[in-house]
């Protein structure tokens, strides 16, 4: 919204500051960070009264979160994607097409994680939006979105219209694999196992809003520079015009996930549910697929994978052998049963986070 003050540059020349990304990032970071320290006593309270006995807790889980997260109040993501929301509106460039992807995205697996939430805790079972129907809204919304950033990218001026449908490889310079529209299928698959891999990782205290500001700081510095025609040339990265606007939603998420985690830091206020971690996951696949950097994410987010494998290992040692690899899935319930106190273990996954970071961030010089 406010940068369509930069229109009026050229009677009031300080409004030219509107324009530049950087600026306007700093002010999406602010207002999120803001917002949400305002209105999140509020919201949390209403979350208390409105759920009564909060979110159930596993009763197979370790014993002591039965006895501290007992009552604590979910749907926290409302907290998070209300100053997104509004941060984004108010700082970023509403004639972008990429940010009304990425924000539809968001709110759309916002909406399904609300839903699954609020069955959860109507019905105080962990039971919630049946998994396949749940996998099938989401895996809709993010087609619909893969196929609208091919439709943008291949319209985009100064863009290469075959680069809309290939898959970049990171390290290699140059080298892209072509799949037709067989990306829609795995630009979807990359936005929905984002979205889950954030949900499963969302397990203690802080433990999942950290390293998605990590991820989102990164991936900030990406899509600016992948934007930009002439920094995209120098790093030798693919040129996708218009997806540096997505900096300034990555400015939102982090002032956003800065407020929450002032509410969320142990001992919980609150947690953000599957509305906060399926929309942030969702948030960040979708970004990824827009600046073509989907095996990037997968770095980045080298948390996240890991949680959601470790998940997937243990359900199938179990079904095909009946013994379990880990004491525990997600992985970091296992620290938990390996004696890691749960500060331990969300402070080191965080140093994980900024290590895969950088790692991330390195692909876009090593080439």
């Amino acid at each position: 919204m406010l940068y369509w003050l930069a229109d009026l540059s050229t009677t009031f020349s300080a409004l030219n500051v509107f324009r530049y990304i950087t600026f306007r990032t700093g002010g999406a970071t602010a207002t999120a960070l803001f917002f949400v320290f305002m209105f999140g006593p509020g919201i949390i309270s209403m979350l208390r009264i409105r759920q009564g006995k909060g979110q159930p807790i596993r009763e197979d889980g370790p014993k002591s979160h039965v006895l501290t997260k007992k009552g604590t109040p979910t749907m926290g993501g409302l907290m998070i994607l209300s100053g997104i929301i509004v941060s984004t509106l108010i700082w970023a460039n509403l004639a972008n097409p990429y940010v009304w992807i990425v924000m539809l995205v968001t709110i759309g697996f916002g909406a399904i994680g609300f839903y699954d939430d609020y069955l959860k805790v109507t019905k105080q079972s962990h039971a919630g939006f049946s998994g396949k129907a749940r996998l099938g809204v989401e895996a809709m919304i993010a087609a619909a979105a893969c196929f609208a950033i091919i439709t943008v990218s291949r319209g985009a001026a100064g863009a290469n219209a075959g680069m809309a449908t290939s898959l970049a490889v990171p390290f290699i310079k140059g080298f892209l694999i072509d799949m037709g529209w067989f990306f829609v299928v795995f630009g979807a698959f990359v936005v929905v196992a984002a979205g889950n891999a954030v949900n499963l990782t969302d397990g203690l205290d802080g433990l999942a809003i950290v390293p998605v500001m990590i991820a989102s700081a990164a991936f900030g510095v990406i899509v600016y520079l992948a934007g930009n025609a002439v920094f995209a040339n120098y790093l030798q990265i693919n040129f996708v015009p218009g997806s540096g606007e997505l900096a300034v939603i990555c400015g939102a998420v982090i002032g956003a996930g800065i407020g929450f985690l002032w509410f969320n830091a142990p001992p919980a206020q609150i947690f953000m549910g599957d509305t906060g971690s399926l929309a942030l996951g969702g948030l960040l696949g979708t970004m990824a697929v827009a600046a073509k950097h989907e095996i990037v994410l997968a770095i980045i987010g080298g948390l996240f994978v890991l949680e959601a494998v470790s998940v997937i290992i243990q359900v199938a040692s179990f079904k095909l052998t009946g013994k379990r690899v880990f004491k525990m899935a997600p992985i970091h319930h296992h620290f938990e049963q390996l004696g890691w106190t749960e500060p331990q273990v969300v402070i080191r996954f965080w140093i994980v986070s900024v290590v895969l970071a950088l790692i991330g961030l390195s692909t876009l010089k090593l080439r």
